[in-house]
């Protein structure tokens, strides 16, 4: 189930991956193409036991390699929301982590719009941050999410194809 930030839940979809026991420190994962929420990530990482949590957003930036971008367009493999839970399970098991979320946008995405967002909750401070950085990076480099930029020339290109 996920969990929502009002306190209800729903059922994954097909492009969800989620926590399916309570006491799972995986609360919430997802590919999806509506606009993330913050706000959304932030609460499914909230622990009583936690002292630190650690979020990482991701957004479009302008350039890339000193070439203006004008948008960005993220596509994922069907299996991307099954990579992304063995992501996170790999990351709560290598560090004592309370709970765990984290988001990717597909579709196309302007400039400043959100990407990625990731959230970790853990005992100390210095544990959430060495999770979530573990989480973003394995994502990046795991997760089969690609995307394709162009360019205020007109150009454009895949990038990060794994």
């Amino acid at each position: 189930m996920t969990h929502l930030p009002d306190g209800s839940a729903s059922a994954p979809s097909a492009s969800t991956a989620s926590g399916a026991l309570d006491d799972d420190p995986i609360r919430l994962l997802a590919v999806r193409e509506d606009p993330l929420s913050l706000d959304e990530v932030y609460a499914a990482v909230g622990d009583d036991a936690a002292g630190g949590i650690a979020l990482f957003v991701g957004t479009v930036r302008d350039h890339d390699g000193g070439r203006p971008v004008t948008s960005l367009h993220y596509s994922a493999h069907p299996g991307a929301g099954a990579e992304l839970r063995r992501v996170a399970e790999k990351v709560a098991a290598d560090f004592p982590v309370r709970a765990l979320a984290a988001v990717h946008r597909t579709g196309r995405l302007a400039v400043g719009e959100v990407a990625v967002v990731a959230a970790v909750s853990c005992p100390h401070r210095a544990e959430a941050f060495a999770a979530c950085e573990r989480l973003v990076e394995d994502l990046k480099h795991e997760v089969p999410v690609w995307k394709h930029q162009f360019f205020a020339d007109g150009d454009e290109e895949w990038v990060g194809a794994c």
